[in-house]
């Protein structure tokens, strides 16, 4: 095998670190068991003529500059400021909860008096977590936590997760603030943009170099073989000598050998539409009604002018199955249980020499898109070392 480097995944983590490698000057193969680029960033154009994403909705939002300042190498951004409303009793009202929610959903007089109860404790435009609310002594900003926690979070969370909001991690409730005051924008981060001809494209870019060679509908349990006992590498039977970057489940690299490990799938329902818009923001939360939990419309992530054609897609969560091929794993389920789980396959491949596991799937992690790109960047560096 005349490569110096295995990358297996071409995702966002795959394709960042086949970058990184090519421009050191290392010979690079990337395979992917799908039949394209780009992982579940994926996008393509349905016959409406919108731009969708296969996979589900992607924003781009980082603080990170050194994520932003990488990606803008490879193709045009334009600043998007993501906004979403929430379907709370019919009333619809942004997400996350903020001064504006509150307005909505409260007469005057109580919404002043809790605005001016939250800003003496906390401070006017801060972010508070829901925790926080629902365990704080005052009585007012106890019970508007309740109530924020319950039509915001209890509902929308457990339909997601399929379990009660208390046995899900605080880290997934702690992902959407509470807003005390009325910046109406989904993410806070200091870059807030969207790719002008989408992510596909920023990723085909980012892989169009002479050091990068991609091999796609390959399969890594067809051609990697681990020698535990030994800490070898095997491709194609011969044995491997240089870096491999793995990015998909180690479960599955490993033939669920421990038991699989829990993750939540959705079942995506594409609609066309022969009209100018189906709803009035990119994303709209169902928190206490239907059995999705959103609908998302792309023209307004892509940018798109068309007349008379739009397309929306609703999420159904769904349990993952790793014996159903249309199954999905989307978001890792963090619980203990899970992670020692985890742990046991990772052990196993602590082994094999220089075998690099990066991203959401291979880390068990509920990572952001430019935390996977930052975790890549910084893993190359610290392997070349």
């Amino acid at each position: 095998m005349n490569y110096e480097v295995l990358v297996v995944g071409a995702g966002f983590a795959g394709a960042t670190i086949s970058r990184k490698m090519a421009e050191r000057g290392k010979k690079v193969l990337l395979i992917d068991k799908r039949p394209h680029i780009a992982g579940n960033m994926y996008e393509c154009y349905d016959t409406n003529g919108v731009r969708i994403h296969l996979y589900g909705p992607h924003i781009f939002h980082t603080s990170k500059k050194n994520v932003f300042e990488f990606l803008k190498k490879f193709g045009e951004f334009y600043p998007y400021d993501h906004k979403v409303i929430g379907n709370i009793d019919g009333q619809l009202v942004p997400i996350p909860f903020n001064y504006k929610s509150l307005e909505i959903l409260f007469e005057k007089e109580k919404a002043d008096q809790i605005k001016e109860v939250l800003n003496q404790e906390f401070g006017e435009n801060t972010k508070v977590s829901i925790l926080d609310l629902i365990n704080h002594n005052n009585v007012i900003i106890k019970e508007f936590g309740k109530y924020v926690y319950q039509k915001v979070f209890a509902e929308y969370t457990a339909k997601q997760w399929e379990m009660p909001v208390d046995k899900i991690d605080n880290s997934v409730i702690n992902r959407v603030p509470v807003v005390l005051g009325y910046d109406d924008r989904y993410f806070s981060d200091q870059f807030q943009y969207m790719p002008k001809e989408g992510f596909t494209s920023i990723i085909e870019n980012m892989l169009d170099h002479e050091n990068i060679t991609i091999k796609l509908n390959t399969n890594a349990l067809d051609i990697l073989k681990l020698d535990f006992e030994n800490g070898k590498t095997f491709v194609n039977n011969e044995e491997f000598h240089g870096k491999v970057f793995f990015t998909g489940a180690v479960d599955e690299l490993l033939n669920y050998q421990y038991g699989a490990l829990p993750y939540r799938s959705l079942n995506l329902v594409f609609e066309q539409y022969d009209k100018d818009y189906y709803q009035t923001n990119s994303v709209v939360n169902y928190n206490t009604s239907e059995k999705f939990t959103r609908i998302t419309e792309f023209k307004y992530l892509t940018n798109q002018k068309l007349d008379h054609k739009t397309t929306i897609l609703k999420e159904y969560p769904l349990k993952y199955d790793y014996q159903n091929t249309k199954s999905d794993p989307y978001y890792p389920i963090v619980q203990k249980e899970n992670l020692e789980l985890y742990n046991q396959y990772v052990n196993d491949l602590a082994n094999i020499k220089n075998f690099y596991l990066c991203g959401r799937l291979a880390e068990y992690k509920y990572y952001n898109m430019d935390a996977v790109i930052d975790r890549a960047l910084n893993l190359v560096e610290e392997v070349e070392e």
